[in-house]
């Protein structure tokens, strides 16, 4: 498994430093579209139907304002509009980075 071995806000992107050397630059405002939380993303009752969640999917002008590691799997981002409950597993963060675009 990749692990982090640096994280940085630069600018306004979140760059992560991982175990093989590659490194990711993340736009602190898709980092807040792409969180995983049930506030933003939901849950699903036991029949599948969506239940909550926000359908926004841009948060203009959105920073990261802390993290913290969460166990050895993920991290926690902190985001200036008060939203902290999002843990980021690094396997997701991988993926969100392809989806950005960033094949390393």
């Amino acid at each position: 498994m990749l692990l982090p071995t640096d994280i940085q806000a630069i600018g306004s992107e979140i760059a992560i430093r991982w175990s093989d050397g590659s490194e990711n630059f993340f736009p602190m405002e898709r980092l807040r579209a792409f969180s995983p939380s049930a506030e933003t993303a939901g849950e699903q009752d036991l029949l599948g139907h969506k239940i909550g969640g926000d359908d926004r999917t841009e948060f203009p002008g959105v920073r990261v304002t802390a993290w913290q590691h969460v166990g050895t799997y993920a991290v926690a981002f902190a985001f200036s509009d008060g939203h902290r409950t999002g843990i980021y597993s690094f396997d997701y963060l991988k993926r969100i980075a392809a989806a950005l675009g960033q094949n390393s």
